[in-house]
């Protein structure tokens, strides 16, 4: 039987490569986007190009209602959920010193970036215990958290914030869904050129000129892809509640 996978931003950048990836690897793919489908034709010809069948939702996983029918497409479409890699997420609107964050602008990232993934995965959890299990395992479950669950950023606190809960969340569901037979892992992204990245690149062009990331260049969408491709395959059997760094060496402490 065909699995299906759920990408959460999966219509551009480091979700739209996981979706490719995943199709490749002979998934059904369901993509939410907060964007209308005719934005990310481009894209999309691309899984049809690769022979990926694949169903577009367009929401928000911050909403309630629009969580709930992106489970309900996928069932309707593909009849099961088998793989959720909850990647969509927000940077703040505006870069804000600590002292200056807006409690508005904390409320919107985390409550997209951490309420939306805690409460989207609830729904795909209980969907997933409905449905046989099949092969070895009954599911899988990737967070996209960043590096910023443990590096402070002291301009976009709510951002570290949001992806330190995303952390917690992964522990929480790998210890209650382990014995259901559903892994929960978390891959951290570095710096990786996308859209969100883009606006400061100068500031990391310098940072990777200077030698801060022991693998000296930007890490691409494809990168974090293939993280999360092998996480869903079944080469991590004995592994849920942990995290991988995707992020050229960066997380190691050198004199």
């Amino acid at each position: 039987m065909k699995q299906t996978a759920i990408v959460t931003g999966g219509s551009r950048g480091i979700g739209f490569a996981i979706a490719r990836q995943l199709g490749l690897d002979g998934y059904n793919i369901v993509i939410l986007a907060t964007t209308p489908r005719e934005k990310n034709e481009k894209n999309l010809q691309i899984l049809c190009d690769d022979k990926t069948d694949f169903h577009y939702v367009q929401g928000n996983i911050g909403d309630h209602d629009d969580r709930l029918r992106l489970v309900r497409e996928a069932v309707e479409a593909f009849g099961g959920i088998h793989v959720l890699v909850n990647n969509a997420g927000v940077a703040p609107l505006v870069r804000a010193d600590l002292l200056e964050m807006t409690e508005e602008s904390f409320d919107r990232v985390v409550g997209i970036n951490t309420k939306g993934n805690m409460f989207l995965t609830q729904a795909v959890a209980k969907q997933m215990l409905t449905q046989p299990v099949t092969g070895k395992k009954r599911g899988t479950i990737v967070n996209i958290s960043s590096c910023s669950a443990e590096v402070s950023s002291i301009s976009r606190g709510e951002y570290c914030v949001s992806k330190a809960g995303v952390s917690m969340l992964t522990k929480l569901y790998a210890d209650r869904l382990a014995g259901e037979g559903i892994l929960v892992h978390e891959v951290r992204p570095g710096v990786i050129a996308t859209d969100m990245t883009s606006a400061v690149q100068g500031k990391y062009d310098a940072l990777i000129a200077g030698g801060t990331f022991p693998i000296a260049r930007w890490g691409t969408p494809e990168d974090v892809a293939g993280a999360v491709s092998a996480l869903c395959s079944d080469k991590f059997l004995y592994t849920t509640g942990n995290y991988i760094d995707v992020d050229g060496g960066f997380h190691i402490k050198r004199l």
